[in-house]
């Protein structure tokens, strides 16, 4: 009997970050991990797959789909053939044959299903110990589903949802299971809101591995952007609200950068030359300054990956959205990859080959201040807003627009541009284009994708996005592993 490939995937799965000498990998049964002590289950979740998206991961593919990237001909033309599919929209990411895009998503979650299937029953660990690593264990997996959702389920609509195909639902860690459905939308946002709330119950304050591991607050920030997700603004807020107070409380919390300061006479980055700005975050891999959970994909030049992102220069749309002052525009320069002067001018965001997209406090203060917004509470969400935009532009030029404070609608519209100032180019435009798609105050909105054909703005070939193209289909090899699965259209 053919084996199912999503498991079939996980055979070579080893515990890594010091987790196991070779010695132990040797005598470990193919398609097996073996884990007794509290310390071994512990210390899977160490396992760089959890927090680092480097070999092709879906958050480099979707930095590509957003409507705040365009795209230079010079170098599309010579990148691999899935990064094309995705900027253009494609039907299919991969052709049949080709390697694909979830076997570091289905290894670890191989990995969060052993723990919290058997971490309970390890030995010589307290039962706090064990409760921590299955909590850990249970928010990596919520957090696994909420990736999967967004590539391979349609936007969350509650008069659609439990109708809606999914992805399917895996609890076990037994690559011999050879059966599996396809979940609804409802039951997959149903099992990461279970996840997380068992999680957030028996998580850290403050992790003290660092916030590459998931702590209480973290837990709280992502349950409530999914809840805002789901459009329960209400309950998304008290999370928000929970996060933030849990966030004060712990003894190194992650914390703003102030770019006026940075920028400044002495800060920390300058002086700005042809890499970048001195010590930027995106060239650091390891600067979780701003992290409250800190996840991790390279966007850099092609290091091999499944994806690679030469190509993509800030759209025209997303970069009218910056004014002159905005000092994040620091961080964009008119070249291409290597340094290589861009005559047209277009902007690419050189100096940021490692993007941070866990839970990020400037994302926070913006999901809380969307809450707040869609609460009527344009007051709190102004001041949300407010506060991060005097860490990012002069303090004259930080205040809110009395046109965007004076409704709920052009609060959130002046929200949404803000969250493509602060992430543009890192793949947050392709879910908030998801999520928007289906909110009424959003409504008829087109996304489009612009393809220079050469230095001039004129001689160009535009993408539209169809409204089937924000779901992907799943990949032709799990189709023919699956012949069961109805694939999205």
């Amino acid at each position: 009997m053919k084996k199912n490939i999503i498991y079939l995937l996980m055979i070579t799965l080893a515990i890594t970050a010091g987790g196991c000498k070779k010695s132990f990998l040797e005598i470990t049964p193919k398609g097996r991990l073996v884990a007794r002590t509290t310390n071994d289950y512990a210390l899977l979740m160490n396992s760089v797959s959890l927090y680092a998206d480097e070999i092709g991961g879906g958050w480099r593919a979707i930095a590509l789909m957003g409507d705040d990237v365009a795209a230079e001909d010079s170098y599309l033309a010579s990148a691999k053939l899935p990064s094309q599919n995705a900027f253009k929209w494609s039907a299919d990411l991969f052709q049949s044959g080709q390697g694909y895009d979830l076997s570091q998503a289905l290894t670890s979650l191989y990995t969060c299903n052993k723990v919290i299937n058997e971490v309970m029953n390890s030995t010589e660990g307290s039962d706090a110990d064990k409760k921590a690593i299955l909590a850990e264990a249970q928010a990596n997996r919520a957090w696994i589903y909420f990736t999967l959702i967004n590539f391979y389920g349609k936007p969350y609509l509650s008069s659609s949802a439990a109708q809606d195909l999914g992805f399917p639902i895996i609890k076990t860690a037994d690559i011999t299971v050879n059966s599996f459905t396809r979940n609804t939308v409802q039951e997959v946002y149903d099992f990461m809101i279970q996840d997380l709330t068992a999680a957030s119950s028996a998580l850290p304050l403050q992790n003290a591995i660092g916030s590459t591991r998931w702590n209480k607050a973290a837990a709280e920030g992502v349950l409530g952007k999914i809840y805002l997700f789901m459009g329960k603004d209400q309950q998304a807020l008290d999370l928000f609200n929970a996060s933030f107070k849990d966030i004060a409380a712990q003894n190194n919390p992650a914390v703003l950068y102030d770019l006026n300061k940075e920028f400044g006479p002495g800060g920390r980055f300058v002086p700005i030359s042809s890499d970048g700005p001195a010590n930027s975050p995106g060239l650091d891999y390891t600067d979780n300054t701003e992290s409250v959970l800190s996840r991790t994909f390279y966007n850099g030049p092609d290091n091999g990956n499944t994806f690679n992102n030469d190509f993509i220069v800030l759209s025209p749309g997303a970069q009218a959205l910056f004014s002159a002052a905005d000092l994040r525009l620091n961080f964009y320069a008119a070249q291409f990859p290597y340094q290589e002067p861009n005559p047209s001018g277009r902007l690419s965001k050189y100096s940021e080959q490692y993007v941070k997209y866990g839970l990020q406090l400037p994302e926070l203060y913006l999901l809380r201040a969307e809450a707040k917004a869609r609460l009527n509470d344009l007051a709190g969400a102004a001041a949300d807003l407010l506060y991060l935009r005097q860490h990012r532009l002069p303090q004259s030029d930080a205040v809110i627009p009395a046109s965007a404070t004076a409704a709920k609608t052009p609060m959130l519209r002046f929200i949404m541009d803000e969250r493509t100032r602060e992430f543009a180019t890192e793949g947050y435009r392709w879910l908030d284009m998801r999520r928007l798609s289906v909110d009424p105050l959003f409504s008829g909105a087109t996304y489009t994708h612009i393809l220079y054909k050469d230095d001039t703005f004129s001689n160009t070939t535009t993408f539209t996005l169809t409204a089937d193209r924000l779901t992907l289909r799943l990949p032709p090899a799990i189709m023919q592993a699956n012949p069961s699965f109805q694939n999205n259209p």
